[in-house]
Order: C-alpha cells, then structure tokens, then sequence
C-alpha cells in the first residue's frame, strides 16, 4: 500500500498547531516559512481538504484539520517511542527479563519499584516467576532468572539484604481455636494443617524442602498462600501466612494464634542477580532501584 503523506507532513501540521503560528513553527523546526508553508499546503492538495486558516497572524487549523491531528498524534507518538525504543536496543538493553520471588515476599516490595521502573523503560517486558522452597534456589542455581528475590542466600551467589517477612499461625475467627488461648502444639496435632507445596523440578523429589513443625495428624498441600488463605477462611484448617497476608486480606475473618513458645518466627528476604556479570543492563538497574525501595522501607 502507497501512502499519500509522509511523517514529516503531519508532523510540521502537529509543530504548526503547537506554536500557533507558521512561522514560530519554522522557528522550532529550524526551517523556513515557506518550506512549512508549502507542506501544509501540498498536504491538503494530497488529501483533498482544508487544514489550516490563517486569522490575522496565527494559523489555525479547521475542524478537518483538528479531527485529522488528533489521529495522527498517536501515529507521531509511537513514533518516537519507537526511536527510543531502538536507540535502547541498539545500547544492548533486553527485550525482556525474569524475576523471579519467593512466595513469602510482599509483592508491594517488587511491584511499587517496578510501576517507576515502567516509566522510565518502554523496551524491557518483565516476567514474573513465583517460587517457593527448593523451586527458589533452581531459579538462581540455574540462572533462569536475571534477578531473584530469595530467602536464605544461595551458596556462591552474593545476596544483598531485602526485607524481613513475618509468619503468624492463624485460623478462621470462626474455628473453634480461634477463642482458645495459650494453644500448645499438641492442640495443634488434633487438627488439619495447610501447607504450601514445594514448587520445585518434580523429578528431584530427593531436593525437595520442609519448613517449620509439620506433625498434625491431617496435611491439606496447597500450590500458593492465596490457596492457603482460601482454606483458612473456610475453616479448613490452621496455617502460618505471611504478616501482610492477613493484615491485607483478612479483614477480620481470621484470629492470630497464640502458640506457646511460637507465636511468631521471621524470614529474611535477599536479593542476588543469578547472572552476575552476564547480568544486563536493563535488569541491572531494575536490582538497583529494588535495593534504593528496600534502603527506604528501613
């Protein structure tokens, strides 16, 4: 398909409209008065319509011209996104990188950083992996990932300090225990208790983790803490969830368990980059901006 105009028309129409007059147009364009002159005209011979009409010294454009800038503003803007995008991508910046997060992490922490981040870079596509126990440790030891948010640092992987989650054990706040105070864990081994699958390669069931007292009599596995929190609600069973989980989302349905002699325990969050120095510039800036959030949040 021929097209009738040209960028460059629709752009001296877009500068003309802007400063209000053809020549303070020529001005910003660093051209003539006549050569802007001629491109408007030549581009309402082209589509057959009237543009611009000149009021005394300033140059307006027609309820046509209007309704044509409007549209063709888009076409210039993604324009120019596209000259940024490849300036980008000429300095080698990734089409794409992959996050990966420990399903104990607030996903505040990642994704307030990434909403800046996305401003700022309109080449980079960001994909996010959620893991939990063995599959965490996989996403780093086998760099799939360009940067990962994990608990214990990984043997051979610098980590830097991220954040601290804390876990609370909690029933529904209509389950019997919930008005039962001090509990014991042998209250506990009376009743179900949920816990979070490990995501990890299902054929190195050998790598496969566990965390923290697992003896109730009855298990119900589920794959992620929004499963977990479902089951709760529901009187499923009893479960330790992340703080911001249930400070978030409970909103009342849920009673904090007073466990004698573990009440609470703390995760430490890190932050590495399974890459290293291969690691590109796109996500090497990312993992900064994600340590300047975790600076402040201290």
């Amino acid at each position: 398909m021929r097209l009738k105009t040209t960028l460059e028309q629709w752009l001296t129409l877009y500068e003309i409209d802007r400063a209000g007059s053809i020549q303070a147009a020529a001005t910003t364009m660093n051209k003539s008065h006549t050569t802007l002159l001629y491109a408007v005209k030549k581009l309402e011979e082209q589509l057959d319509v009237s543009l611009i009409a000149v009021r005394g010294r300033r140059a307006v454009l027609t309820e046509a011209g209007k309704s044509l800038l409007r549209r063709a503003s888009t076409m210039l803007e993604q324009v120019r996104e596209l000259e940024v995008i490849s300036e980008q991508l000429s300095q080698g910046i990734e089409s794409e990188i992959i996050i990966a997060i420990d399903h104990l992490c607030d996903p505040q922490w990642l994704y307030q950083p990434m909403a800046e981040y996305l401003s700022q870079n309109s080449t980079t596509s960001i994909q996010v992996v959620e893991t939990s126990l063995s599959k965490t440790t996989e996403m780093v030891t086998s760099e799939r990932a360009d940067i990962a948010i994990i608990n214990l640092p990984v043997t051979n992987y610098p980590a830097q300090a991220f954040g601290v989650i804390t876990m609370v054990p909690v029933v529904a706040a209509h389950h019997p225990f919930a008005q039962k105070s001090p509990l014991f864990f042998t209250d506990l081994s009376t009743i179900s208790q949920i816990v979070i699958r490990d995501l990890g390669d299902e054929t190195g069931q050998k790598s496969k983790q566990n965390v923290g007292w697992l003896k109730s009599s009855q298990r119900i596995t589920v794959d992620n803490f929004d499963h977990a929190f479902r089951a709760v609600e529901y009187g499923v069973g009893f479960c330790r969830l992340p703080e911001h989980i249930v400070k978030r989302r409970a909103d009342g349905k849920m009673k904090v368990l007073n466990i004698e002699g573990a009440e609470r325990y703390q995760v430490a969050m890190h932050l590495t980059l399974p890459k290293g120095a291969k690691t590109g510039p796109a996500a090497t800036y990312f993992y900064q901006m994600l340590l300047r959030a975790a600076h402040l949040r201290t």
